[in-house]
């Protein structure tokens, strides 16, 4: 198969008496395997935006990414490139289907994305779709399916619910990488395609960079060796499951793909040697389980696609153990990784909510989500997102952070994308971006107490949570009252 994979389970076994949630951390670590091993068949196509707003220096500098991107594949690539405007258009081959890569096929699709001219709007899932057609006839089983696509503009000539279906057809058929040109897009479709289609979201504010940015994206997609794995579930029939979402290296929601059956299997993606971490929320009644039995809530285990189609077990499973102990209220501690996964998650809402905010011209909200994004981020020692904080704040007149008043728009959308991307290890000291000021006083927390959303009921699982993480409520919202645990 090519990586050999690992699985392990961060689970605290201790449950408080009146605890309804049992929460682990799932890390899945794959390597490459010892031996020879046969290279994996991949396919790639090269999704280009060539509606009217890429009219200029715009379309210039993306074409020479797209060739460039060429130039990168390997000999013996299946490639396809599709020009999308409001429709979709398979430019290479000129027969449709997919082309295999060599000198010739290769000087012939940079001829046809070169001879491509600006028309049209923006419709970003009708290219997907017509992706998923092209990826539907490569029959050759265990091949990798990877699209990369690049936009300027906004989505306007669908729906948000159109997009939201055909997203939902694509969903473990290929994966897709996507990249916003200059400042007039939305982050937040973004994100959606890449959430969906397990890639990664950029912004290229410098037109300049996309050569670089898209020669990368065909050489880490090249490392790609498994097309597809699965995280199996087998749950204990007093335990439902709750959520289920990637938070290591990007954040992404996976609850509503899970595969039902004896044992439900829920989609990861394609994979190259890397590490990857899952969280996964079970609910239970309390009083359906025994004070101070051990019992298995969970059985986890790992699933690949193998080269002949077939998918099966790659990994030892594991099993996650609970026991419901006499202690009431909050008397066993939580899980020190189990808390900061959530307080990244906060910080990536936070982060949201500030560019939301800035985008739709609320400063002073802005402004607040800025710092608290910041603070955030600081007791993290998240360095990546850190700097992109600082990148668009400075000091205001009453000595805190806040949005500078002549930001553009563009590194304001790298906020909203990057709000997803977590930090692969805590920064060391010398990776800190410099700090101009000092530390700020931090708001006193309740420590005794955890919060209910107004807006789901869900309860916070951390005293100082800002934010309900299940739908994201930013708790002490204007004209919103929020309630403490004992409301309930």
């Amino acid at each position: 198969m090519g990586l050999s994979f690992a699985l392990e389970v961060d689970a605290p076994s201790d449950l408080p008496y009146d605890e309804g949630r049992a929460d682990a951390l799932i890390t899945v670590t794959a390597d490459s395997a010892a031996g020879p091993s046969a290279r994996t068949p991949s396919a790639e196509i090269l999704i280009m935006d060539r509606s009217l707003s890429m009219t200029g220096h715009k379309l210039d500098e993306a074409k020479r990414a797209m060739r460039a991107a060429i130039d990168t594949l390997r000999d013996g690539t299946l490639l396809a490139v599709v020009a999308g405007h409001h429709e979709a258009e398979v430019i290479f081959p000129a027969t449709g289907g997919l082309a295999r890569v060599d000198a010739r096929t290769r000087e012939d699709a940079k001829l046809r994305v070169t001879g491509q001219l600006p028309e049209g709007g923006t419709a970003i899932g009708k290219w997907l779709a017509h992706a998923r057609r092209l990826f539907a006839s490569v029959d050759s089983p265990g091949t990798v399916r990877h699209a990369v696509l690049y936009t300027d503009g906004k989505d306007e000539h669908e729906t948000p619910e159109q997009l939201g279906e055909i997203l939902a057809s694509c969903t473990d058929h290929f994966v897709c990488d996507a990249r916003g040109l200059g400042d007039d897009w939305r982050y937040t479709e973004l994100l959606r395609v890449t959430e969906a289609l397990h890639g990664s979201a950029e912004a290229v504010v410098t037109l300049s960079d996309l050569t670089e940015d898209f020669t990368r994206l065909m050489r880490e997609a090249q490392r790609i060796v498994v097309p597809r794995v699965y995280l199996g579930l087998r749950l204990n029939s007093r335990f439902q499951l709750a959520f289920v979402r990637q938070t290591r290296p990007v954040e992404a929601e996976l609850t509503t793909r899970q595969q039902r059956g004896e044992e439900t299997h829920v989609p990861l993606g394609s994979w190259a040697p890397e590490t990857r971490q899952y969280q996964i929320s079970l609910r239970v009644d309390p009083g359906s389980l025994t004070v101070d039995e051990t019992l298995r809530a969970a059985r986890i285990s790992l699933h690949a696609e193998f080269p002949d189609g077939t998918r099966r077990p790659c990994a030892e499973s594991a099993a996650m153990v609970v026991r419901r102990r006499s202690t009431p209220g909050f008397g066993i501690a939580r899980s020190p990784d189990l808390t900061r996964v959530e307080n990244e998650r906060e910080l990536g809402m936070a982060m949201r909510a500030c560019a939301d905010a800035q985008l739709r011209g609320d400063l002073e909200r802005a402004d607040r989500e800025l710092r608290l994004a910041i603070d955030l981020a600081e007791s993290l020692r998240d360095s990546a997102r850190l700097q992109s904080l600082y990148a668009i704040a400075t000091d205001g007149p009453d000595g805190l952070p806040r949005v500078r008043r002549d930001v553009a728009r563009g590194p304001i959308l790298g906020i909203g994308v990057d709000s997803t991307k977590t930090a692969r290890r805590p920064a060391e000291p010398q990776d800190r971006p410099p700090q101009d000021r000092p530390p700020r006083d931090r708001p006193p927390h309740d420590a005794g107490s955890r919060r209910v959303c107004p807006r789901c009921r869900t309860t916070s699982t951390s005293p100082k949570a800002k934010f309900c993480e299940e739908c994201g409520h930013r708790f002490g919202d204007p004209g919103v009252a929020d309630e403490p645990r004992d409301a309930l």
